[in-house]
């Protein structure tokens, strides 16, 4: 383990998508770290299943079931948190939607979806958990999951790269209005990660897989721990003076000439 088990020890962290993926990957750090934990998800058998999980690993951790499209279901997540646990010091805003379509095929309905999970979603935990984070005795955290691909288009899903972007943009803002409360504002944008449901989706079941591949110089998909220790970092008295960043976790693919196809292709 890379970090101290105490390293986040008495911070409460909401992460939402938590019960999967990259979420799920940040919960399990999170926890070894010392965190207390509330994760929301959509799906309630996959909350049980992590609960579980974590739960025998020695986590303190409560589940609600939640959409983050719902903003006073946010909102009341937000404030389970703080009954539950005391306090609220971490949001990893995860949850997330995408599905390959090319844009002249996409329809309003299936824009808007991701619109609304992606975007909406993450402004929605931010403005929910704003009061609890101000008070947070170690300088609340906000976090929101973006992606490399926000920064250089995203043929075949338009709306996620859209959204994405988005997210950057948003938590560039919050950090200069919510600086002065000592809420820190950061995304993570990771690379292809392959231990997730997305790559195999987005890419592999695509065919894109090894294409993919062979855009990253480090010649490997990354791991949902890689982006676990990223949350860790920023999360943790390291990050204490970051702010308004896009932390980019990636193995370099966005610098390997990704129009060529060829990692590090000299021109």
């Amino acid at each position: 383990m890379i970090f101290s088990d105490s390293a986040l020890k008495g911070r409460v962290a909401l992460i939402t998508g938590g019960a999967t993926g990259i979420g799920f990957g940040i919960a399990k750090a999170y926890a070894a770290c010392g965190a207390k934990l509330v994760i929301a998800s959509r799906n309630l058998e996959r909350l049980e299943q992590a609960k579980a999980e974590l739960q025998a690993s020695g986590a303190e951790v409560h589940v609600v079931q939640m959409d983050v499209r719902d903003y006073d279901a946010v909102t009341n997540v937000v404030n389970e948190a703080v009954s539950h646990f005391g306090s609220l010091d971490i949001v990893i805003a995860n949850a997330a939607g995408n599905f390959v379509v090319p844009a002249e095929e996409m329809s309003p309905n299936a824009w808007k979806a991701v619109i609304d999970i992606d975007l909406n979603g993450t402004f929605f935990c931010a403005k929910a958990a704003f009061e609890q984070l101000k008070k947070s005795e170690f300088g609340g955290r906000f976090i929101a999951i973006s992606t490399t691909r926000a920064l250089e288009g995203w043929p075949g899903c338009a709306h996620a790269g859209a959204a994405k972007a988005g997210i950057m943009s948003l938590c560039r803002t919050l950090a200069n209005e919510w600086g002065q409360h000592g809420i820190r504002c950061n995304t993570i944008a990771p690379g292809a990660i392959g231990d997730t449901e997305g790559v195999k989706r987005i890419y592999e079941d695509q065919g894109a897989g090894a294409k993919q591949l062979a855009m990253i110089p480090l010649g490997e998909f990354g791991k949902t721990s890689n982006i676990a220790d990223a949350a860790i970092f920023l999360a943790s008295d390291a990050g204490a003076y970051i702010t308004g960043a896009d932390i980019v976790v990636d193995g370099g693919r966005n610098r390997s000439h990704a129009g060529t196809g060829v990692a590090g292709k000299s021109e």
